[in-house]
């Protein structure tokens, strides 16, 4: 995962989780609901970017195997 994707799927986890608990302190249930939205945004950011080094380290794999032959 890059720096950069690492930072905004944490930013966003964390942002989301902060919403959430302030939805639930002052009984907002749309800001509550606004920040568990947040928060799953930032776990699939995360998981599309590792998704995508998997994909990228594959096509790596790949790649050396038929310099080789």
């Amino acid at each position: 995962m890059s720096l950069d994707g690492k930072i905004d799927s944490t930013k966003d986890k964390i942002s989301g989780k902060a919403k959430e608990v302030e939805g639930k302190v002052t009984g907002d249930k749309a800001r509550e609901a606004q920040g568990k939205a947040e928060g799953v945004l930032g776990k699939v950011k995360e998981k599309l970017d590792d998704a995508k080094d998997a994909v990228k380290d594959t096509v790596d794999n790949v790649k050396e195997k038929l310099d080789k032959d």
